[in-house]
Order: structure tokens, then sequence, then C-alpha cells
């Protein structure tokens, strides 16, 4: 799919869909989150298609929430594919615990925005 305002609304679904099976998958439970390596794989494995679709939306919609980390998203979304080994399980929760309901919001807001245009 070519980068396009119309491509964006797809994978700001899909990114956001991503943050609900990730809620889903650990209704905020750490303890959940650690006794399982399914639900760990389960998290990894949509962090990665999350930060696959951040990859191919526009500039212009990234530009409109400045604040979202984009690089780092990318950063980690290498780290999870390449680095594969090396995967911190405390880095996974804090990303999930921390940052995923913030970002999450400015997807929402992204979202909106893009549905009105």
């Amino acid at each position: 799919m070519k980068p396009s305002p119309e491509a964006d609304k797809v994978y700001l679904a899909h990114m956001l869909e991503c943050t609900g099976r990730i809620d889903e998958y650990v209704g905020g439970n750490e303890a959940c989150f650690r006794a399982s390596q399914l639900i760990q794989d389960a998290v990894v494995r949509n962090l990665q298609t999350l930060a696959e679709s951040r990859q191919r939306l526009t500039d212009a919609i990234k530009a409109s929430e400045p604040d979202v980390p984009w690089r780092a998203i990318s950063g980690f979304r290498n780290i999870l594919v390449h680095d594969y080994l090396a995967i911190d399980v405390d880095a996974v929760w804090l990303v999930v615990d921390q940052e995923l309901p913030r970002l999450r919001v400015a997807l929402q807001r992204m979202e909106k925005r893009s549905s009105v245009v």
C-alpha cells in the first residue's frame, strides 16, 4: 500500500487494534504478563506489528503528534525483530504499562482527525 491519507487510516486502525489486543492479553496485570511466556510472546508480536505499521505512516500524519516518540518506536521494533535473543521483559513491560496508554490516546486523536478529512 502506497503512503497516503487513506493508507494512514488503515495503519492507524491496525495500530489501535494491536494496543487493544495487548490490553486484552495483559489486562494491566504485570504478574500475569511475567508468568506466561505465551502472553509475553503475544505482546511482543503485537508490538512488532504495531511498530511495522508505524513505519508506513506518512510524515504528515506523524507530524500531527510530535510528542509521540516515533523514532523510539522504530528502534524498539528493530530490537524486537533483529535482536530477539536480547529482549528484556522488564523493558517490554515498561512499554506496555507506561508508553502504550499514551500512544493509544495519540493514535485515537490521529484517527479522529483523519476521519474528518
